[in-house]
């Protein structure tokens, strides 16, 4: 922060139960990456030593791919690393500036609330039928949606806050 402005109590606990969320999803898809890697070890092994192909990889493959996509995506949100282009932003003044992060956190977080929304409906059509060969719940493909919706919204939620009460750290913002 460029001011030694003091921080409420309130908006220290919202930013450290944020930053928890964003370091479980962190090491949930750091994870799931190794997971991918690993399996995918073993379907080279399986396929190309053992000639018997495990079948079950790419199903479950499949899942930490939306898993990580997702949980990331919403963590990027987070740590302000997702795609953004900031050319125009930075180019404007200060006041349009704002308009300009406020109007991106409000579209994040409408797409955040979108993800979850749909998702939560999709997650719960496909829940009764299994994926073939995992015999796990159909719905478990789009769980990962709704969860990373979820992020999204209250990441956004939380960047809108600091926003609003003058204590927004990013630097395109507030420069």
């Amino acid at each position: 922060m460029s001011d030694a402005r003091p921080v409420p109590p309130m908006v220290q606990r919202m930013t450290a139960v944020l930053d928890g969320i964003a370091f479980v999803c962190r090491i949930l898809t750091g994870v799931s990456l190794v997971v991918l890697t690993v399996i995918f070890g073993w379907l080279v092994f399986g396929r190309y030593v053992l000639n018997a192909t495990p079948t079950w990889v790419e199903q479950v493959a499949l899942l930490l791919v939306m898993l990580i996509a997702f949980l990331g995506a919403a963590v990027g949100v987070h740590e302000h690393t997702h795609l953004s282009v900031t050319m125009l932003r930075t180019s404007v003044p200060m006041r349009v500036r704002t308009i300009f992060v406020v109007i991106t956190d409000l579209a994040m977080g409408g797409f955040g609330a979108l993800m979850l929304w749909y998702g939560a409906q999709l997650t719960l059509f496909k829940w009764g039928s299994l994926i073939p060969l995992i015999q796990v719940p159909e719905g478990l493909r789009s769980l990962p949606l709704t969860v990373g919706g979820a992020l999204i919204l209250l990441f956004s939620i939380g960047h809108l806050i600091r926003l609003y009460l003058g204590l927004d750290e990013r630097r395109d913002s507030i420069e």
